[in-house]
């Protein structure tokens, strides 16, 4: 098996306890997984969608990260999805959407 080109993290705000707390999670984030991995069938590219707990920038959320590129995108909703999508098919990062 070969690992795919680009790993994508949506944060899910789960604590230990595995509750769903947090901003990314009441902002819709578990939606926005489905969204994703959809758009990702859709245009081919060869990536991994999973989540994660908190990541920490709940200022930030919905917050979801593009690995190996290492860009973070803040207030993530499907128009911005589909904004990173697009830069990362031209091989480039949304910048108007990063966070760091």
């Amino acid at each position: 098996m070969n690992a795919p080109e680009y790993t994508i993290v949506v944060c899910n705000s789960f604590r230990t306890d595995g509750t769903p707390k947090g901003v990314c999670n009441k902002k819709g984030a578990p939606s926005l997984l489905q969204y994703l991995e959809g758009e990702i069938v859709d245009r081919g590219l060869d990536a991994l969608v999973t989540s994660a707990g908190c990541l920490k920038q709940c200022d930030a959320g919905p917050v979801m990260v593009i690995y190996p590129r290492g860009d973070w995108y803040g207030k993530v909703d499907e128009a911005k999805i589909d904004d990173i999508l697009d830069a990362l098919e031209e091989g480039e990062a949304a910048t108007d959407h990063l966070i760091s």
